[in-house]
């Protein structure tokens, strides 16, 4: 069974590109998704306290992760630390996911943030979505509801758009009117072999 990443810049259309390759029947290790969960886990927000304190916690006891969002956006350091608690356990998910599935062919592994952490170094392959920073903007301004000030600043924390379409070894071209299901069953095709 192969591993294979599909990466690509925040608002790119990841997901819906995902979702296609779901249809195909092929399984698909969404890590944001994954890491969202964490943040329920005790011993992850214990962590995440000693890591960011009292301020990104609710009254309730949750977390609040527009907060966390805004601290580790604005400061690279506080974002590299809490990678290096999020990723570890991702993968150690990821192989688990992995030992799931291992009758299919391939299984992907969708993050925004492959090449940034060197992640795409345990793929066999890699699949970049691109779409161009303005409609990314666009799209994420609609989804989102933040201002092109904030998300500058977040997409300022990936590598840009073009580089990782250079470094991946399939594109999927993602505008509206494209033919996104026909690039993903030609992919689909080439893993399979």
């Amino acid at each position: 069974m192969r591993r294979v990443g599909i990466t690509g810049g925040m608002g790119c259309g990841k997901s819906t590109v995902v979702a296609e390759f779901r249809s195909l029947g092929v399984p698909c290790f969404v890590a944001d998704r994954v890491a969202a969960a964490y943040y329920d886990d005790p011993a992850f927000k214990a962590s995440l306290r000693a890591l960011l304190g009292d301020a990104v916690f609710m009254a309730d006891g949750s977390v609040d992760k527009r907060r966390v969002a805004s601290i580790v956006f604005s400061d690279g350091d506080m974002l590299r630390r809490l990678n290096q608690l999020v990723h570890p356990r991702v993968m150690a998910d990821f192989n688990q996911f992995c030992r799931n599935h291992s009758r299919h062919d391939y299984v992907l592994f969708e993050s925004a943030i492959l090449y940034d952490h060197g992640l795409d170094r345990m793929m066999d392959s890699v699949v970049c979505v691109y779409l161009d920073l303005e409609e990314r903007l666009r799209r994420l301004a609609l989804r989102d509801g933040v201002g092109e000030r904030q998300l500058m600043a977040r997409i300022a924390n990936q590598l840009p758009a073009d580089e990782v379409m250079m470094k991946a070894d399939y594109v999927v071209l993602n505008y509206e009117g494209n033919p996104r299901r026909r690039q993903v069953e030609y992919i689909d095709k080439q893993l399979r072999r």
